[in-house]
C-alpha cells in the first residue's frame, strides 16, 4: 500500500493557533510521554539502572530487545511485558521507587525533554487549559517531569501497594492503546470536559485511539503507520527536533571543537597574563577568543537581540542557567571583556582547576554558611568596585529544564551594594544545545535577548523585594512569547517609572 505524506505545521504556527483559540480549563491538552514530551523512552533509564544492579532477568531482557526492535504489541502482550517488569519490584516500598524516579529524572530523563514540547505545554498553560500527561509508563517515570513542567494531572500505570509496599501487580487497566483512550475519556468525564474541544499529542500507532477521541489530534514525529493514518485524515504533523546521541561522529567532532576552543582560549589567556604580568588582560583575551572562535569550531551560532544594553559597565549580568560550557560560550560572546564569574570557595582547593580559576580572576565565595550568604559575596563586590563586571545566575544553579526557577536575592544585594545596574540576559535554548549532564553538544542556534538594565543605586530593602519577582517574571514572559517584545516594553516602562520615583 502506498503511503501518503501528511501535511506539517511548524511549532510556531501551532502555538499561534493555541493563542487564538478558546481559553479556560474546559479545554484539555493531553500529552503522551515517551516519544512525545521526551525523546526516546523513559524506560531506557530504568532498564539501564536495573541492568547495572543485576535486576534484569534474561527472559525479560529478550522480550525488551524484541520490543525495541519493532515487534508489534497488542494490548495483551504489552500488559504481559509490563507485569513481567514490575514483578521484580515486589516487596519494595513506594517511597523507594519514587526516590529512584527522582534520581533517574535528574540523571537522564530531564535531558530528553523536547524543547518544542515544553513550548507547547507552556502555550496551553498560559491559556488556562487543563494539561494532562497520559502514558503507559509508571508514576516513578513520569511524576518528576510533571512536577518540573507544572502539570497537575497524570494518567499513568499505577502500581498496586499494600501498606506502602508494592505487590508486583498494577491497579486497573494500564493506559496503553485503547486502554489509554478509555482512561482519558474517564478523566474528561470526571472533570466535565468535552473532548471535542481538546488537544492530544502522540507519536505511535498505538496512540491512534487517543487521537481519534479528541477534536484536535496532533501527531508528533509520527511513526510510519501513524503518519499514513494522519495523512489519510488530514491531521497536520508537528516535528520536534531530535538530538544526536553521544556516539554520533558529528556530535563528537562538534564537542571536540567546542572543548578544544575553550582550552586554547584559556591557555592563550594564561600565557599572556603570565608574560605581561597582567592577569586581567589575560582573562579578557581568553574570554574574547572563546566567544569568537569556539562557536565556529562547534557549528553553534548565537543570535543576540538588545546587545546595546551590555554597554553599561561595570554591571551584574543575570543569565538563566542550564549548561555550564554553553552558557560560558554565550557570556563570552556577549560581554567579551572586563567580567568574571562567581565560583564556590571549595573549587579553589581542587588541584589544577583551582589554580586556573584563580589565575582567571574568578570571584570565590563561601556558600557553606547560608546565614552569612550576603557577606560571603564580598569578593564579588570587591571586583565590581574595581570596575570588573560579574556574570551570574539569579537561580543559583543549573536548571533541569527551560523552566525559570526561583530567583535568589544574593545578586540583587550585590548590585545594590556596589551601586551598579543589573542587566537581564534571557537565553532561550542552551539546554537544547548541551544539557547539564550531556556529554556532547548539539548543533544549532542559541537565541539571546538582553533587556534594559535595571539601576540599583539608592535602593532600599523594599526596592529589592519589589524587583526580584518583577525580574523573574520578565524572564518567564520573554521565554513564553519569544523574543519578549511586549514583556520588554513593560519592563522598560517599569524601569523608567522606578528611576523617576527614585529621583523625587
Amino acid at each position: 500500500m502506498s503511503r501518503k505524506t501528511p501535511s506539517e505545521m511548524s511549532v510556531d504556527e501551532h502555538i499561534e493557533h493555541i493563542k487564538d483559540g478558546p481559553r479556560g480549563r474546559r479545554v484539555a491538552a493531553v500529552f503522551d510521554f515517551d516519544g512525545t514530551l521526551i525523546q526516546g523512552y523513559s524506560a531506557n533509564a530504568l532498564y539501564a539502572h536495573r541492568a547495572r544492579n543485576l535486576e534484569l532477568g534474561p527472559d525479560e531482557f529478550v522480550r525488551t530487545v524484541r520490543t525495541a526492535l519493532g515487534e508489534p504489541l497488542s494490548e495483551e502482550s504489552f500488559n504481559e511485558l509490563l507485569l513481567q517488569g514490575i514483578r521484580g519490584w515486589r516487596g519494595r516500598t513506594e517511597d523507594d521507587l519514587m526516590e529512584l524516579g527522582e534520581q533517574l529524572f535528574a540523571q537522564s530523563i530531564a535531558g530528553s525533554l523536547f524543547h518544542e514540547a515544553w513550548r507547547v505545554v507552556r502555550a496551553h498553560q498560559n491559556q488556562g487549559h487543563t494539561v494532562v500527561i497520559a502514558t503507559s509508563a509508571t508514576r516513578l517515570q513520569v511524576q518528576p517531569m510533571a512536577r518540573e513542567l507544572g502539570i497537575d494531572h497524570v494518567v499513568c500505570t499505577e502500581l498496586e501497594t499494600e501498606d506502602g509496599v508494592l505487590t508486583g501487580a498494577v491497579v486497573g487497566r494500564p493506559p496503553w492503546g485503547e486502554g489509554k483512550a478509555a482512561a482519558v475519556r474517564e478523566f474528561a468525564r470526571q472533570h466535565r470536559i468535552s473532548l471535542q474541544n481538546c488537544h492530544a499529542y502522540a507519536n505511535g500507532a498505538e496512540e491512534i485511539p487517543l487521537l481519534q477521541a479528541v477534536g484536535c489530534p496532533h501527531p508528533v514525529n509520527p511513526a510510519p503507520e501513524l503518519a499514513n493514518y494522519a495523512a489519510e485524515r488530514g491531521w497536520p504533523v508537528l516535528r520536534f527536533t531530535n538530538k544526536q546521541n553521544q556516539f554520533h561522529p558529528m556530535a563528537v567532532a562538534r564537542t571536540t571543537g567546542l572543548v578544544g576552543g575553550f582550552a586554547a582560549a584559556v591557555s592563550a589567556g594564561l600565557v599572556a597574563g603570565l608574560l605581561t604580568f597582567d592577569r586581567r588582560g589575560g582573562m579578557d583575551l581568553a574570554t574574547s577568543l572563546f566567544g569568537r572562535v569556539a562557536g565556529h569550531l562547534s557549528n553553534i551560532d548565537i543570535e543576540i537581540i538588545g546587545e546595546q544594553h551590555t554597554a553599561r559597565r561595570p554591571a551584574v549580568f543575570f543569565i538563566n542557567h542550564q549548561s555550564t560550557l554553553i552558557d560560558a560560550l554565550v557570556v563570552s560572546r556577549l560581554i567579551r571583556r572586563g567580567f568574571t564569574i562567581i565560583a564556590k570557595d571549595e573549587v579553589r582547593r581542587i588541584p589544577v582547576l583551582g589554580q586556573v580559576l584563580t589565575l582567571a580572576d574568578v570571584a570565590f565565595v563561601d556558600r557553606s554558611n547560608t546565614s552569612k550568604a550576603i557577606s560571603a559575596l564580598q569578593p564579588a563586590l570587591d571586583k565590581l568596585r574595581t570596575g570588573v563586571s560579574i556574570a551570574m545566575s539569579p537561580e543559583g544553579t543549573r536548571s533541569l529544564s527551560p523552566r525559570i526557577g526561583d530567583f535568589r536575592k544574593g545578586g540583587f544585594h550585590l548590585a545594590r551594594d556596589a551601586g551598579v545596574p543589573i542587566v537581564p540576559v534571557v537565553i532561550r535554548n542552551t539546554g537544547e544545545i548541551m544539557w547539564r549532564n550531556a556529554k556532547v553538544a548539539q548543533e544549532g542556534t542559541i537565541e539571546v535577548v538582553v533587556h534594559e538594565p535595571l539601576p540599583t543605586a539608592g535602593w532600599t530593602r523594599q526596592h529589592l523585594d519589589d524587583w526580584v519577582p518583577r525580574m523573574r517574571q520578565l524572564y518567564v514572559d520573554t521565554l513564553d512569547d519569544w523574543p519578549g517584545t511586549e514583556a520588554g516594553l513593560r519592563w522598560s516602562a517599569a524601569v523608567a517609572a522606578g528611576v523617576r520615583a527614585s529621583s523625587l
